[in-house]
């Protein structure tokens, strides 16, 4: 299993669940709560995540020998591009001196950071159902 993909993608989906309730809490600034505290460790770990993703998933591809390698690699380059864009969101909201929780909120909304967990869902179920149909020919 591409076990380093995967925790990468577990770190992006969880910073995303966060900022989902951290918008709705109304906050004018990430001082003085507990979630405000958090939220910056959470996006900080998700840019974490983020810087290489494409470089992870491509391995993650290759280890698990799926073809045809041409269409994975150009997946990979949309997976790039969109790691990209988000990243370079989730730095701009770090960069504030508060982040208040329509400002999550309009991040949760950026089409790039949506685009980004569409496609970490959609080739992690690749990969998830291709480990398990090998893992499934292995025993049998």
């Amino acid at each position: 299993m591409p076990t380093e993909f995967f925790e990468r993608c577990d770190t992006i989906e969880e910073c995303y669940e966060f900022m989902l309730g951290y918008a709705g809490q109304g906050l004018p600034s990430d001082e003085g709560s507990q979630a405000g505290s958090q939220v910056r460790q959470f996006l900080q770990r998700a840019a974490t995540a983020l810087d290489g993703l494409a470089e992870r998933c491509i391995h993650a591809v290759s280890d698990e020998g799926l073809e045809p390698a041409a269409t994975y690699q150009a997946f990979g380059e949309v997976l790039r591009r969109d790691a990209q864009d988000s990243l370079a969101a989730i730095q701009m909201v770090l960069a504030q001196p508060a982040i208040s929780s329509q400002l999550i909120d309009n991040l949760n909304a950026s089409m790039h950071l949506r685009a980004l967990l569409t496609d970490l869902f959609l080739i992690g179920e690749i990969l998830r159902s291709r480990s398990q149909v090998g893992v499934t020919s292995a025993t049998e």
